[in-house]
């Protein structure tokens, strides 16, 4: 059942994205990028625009609603009585107003052994904060302040919505680039060519190149990512102490081989304060920095 919601979610998702772009597209008149008289440079680069932009913010839109049913998060009643939902619904509201929000997000549990939590939503004002219910278990109040710390830095720091504007830039920009080339190596134009052979190589291009540059593109999207990384966990440390954020990422490090498949969604993974630890060349596409090297880099105050 559950994997029949999330291919259902993937569909509507995805259909609701290509009906809203080709809506913008018609609305805005933009006209082929390519046609009889060459490639339009001006419809090609509104196009990626709008492709590489809109489905980002169409999903950032989508990403509370999705966290709920894609990972099943319950949100906390704000009336609760139940004292572990209302310890952790005041520690969340605590930090949050520390942090200057003046719209205190959503709080959820997920159903997991994993531990770890995530922040997400499409702006300050609508944002949510999950935490997994193996981390509950597994971690002391000062570690779960720590990590709650940390997702309440990305909450404050609008790290959401700046990360979906980079991933739109780098998806623009390689379907831009992508076509341009495209089309100076297949000769569409050129006379001694057919046309059906060089739309044919034109479209094979076009493929290889968003290959390559998507691989290009990734390095520099997980760099960001890992820098907004260290910069929670300096919020973190500000907001509910030093020691506290070192600790909780201590206590990831120690627990960090308690996974949950089940809850491994790419959409989501890249969110959560824990990741799985990538080596070698692999740790420049890797979106979180080693915890090794997040605790060294606190512990110095860098």
């Amino acid at each position: 059942m559950a994997f029949v919601k999330r291919i259902f979610l993937f569909l509507v998702v995805n259909i609701l994205i290509i009906t809203t772009i080709s809506i913008i597209l018609n609305l805005l008149n933009v006209q082929p990028f390519l046609n009889s008289y060459g490639l339009n440079y001006q419809s090609l680069m509104i196009f990626c625009l709008i492709w590489g932009m809109g489905g980002a913010f169409i999903s950032l839109g989508l990403s509370r609603i999705m966290a709920k049913w894609m990972l099943g998060v319950r949100i906390i009643d704000p009336k609760t009585n139940d004292p572990t939902s209302r310890q952790l619904l005041n520690t969340v509201h605590d930090l949050a107003r520390a942090a200057g929000l003046t719209v205190m997000p959503q709080v959820g549990i997920y159903n997991s052994p994993e531990v770890n939590a995530f922040a997400t939503g499409p702006s300050r004002r609508r944002s949510l904060v999950a935490v997994s219910s193996g981390l509950l278990n597994r971690m002391s109040q000062d570690e779960i302040e720590g990590v709650l710390g940390h997702e309440i830095s990305h909450v404050a720091n609008g790290d959401m919505v700046t990360m979906t504007l980079v991933q739109g830039v780098v998806n623009a920009f390689v379907m831009f680039l992508a076509r341009v080339l495209a089309y100076a190596l297949s000769g569409i134009g050129n006379r001694d060519k057919s046309s059906t052979s060089s739309y044919l190589m034109f479209n094979v291009f076009v493929f290889i190149f968003q290959i390559v540059f998507m691989i290009l593109g990734s390095l520099v999207v997980a760099a960001y990512s890992r820098y907004r990384e260290f910069r929670a966990d300096k919020g973190g440390a500000s907001l509910a102490g030093k020691e506290k954020m070192i600790g909780a990422l201590q206590s990831l490090q120690k627990l960090q081989d308690v996974r949950d498949i089940r809850m491994e969604k790419p959409a989501f993974q890249t969110m959560k304060i824990s990741h799985q630890e990538r080596r070698g060349l692999l740790a420049f596409f890797a979106t979180h920095p080693s915890l090794e090297l997040r605790i060294e880099r606190l512990k110095k105050g860098i």
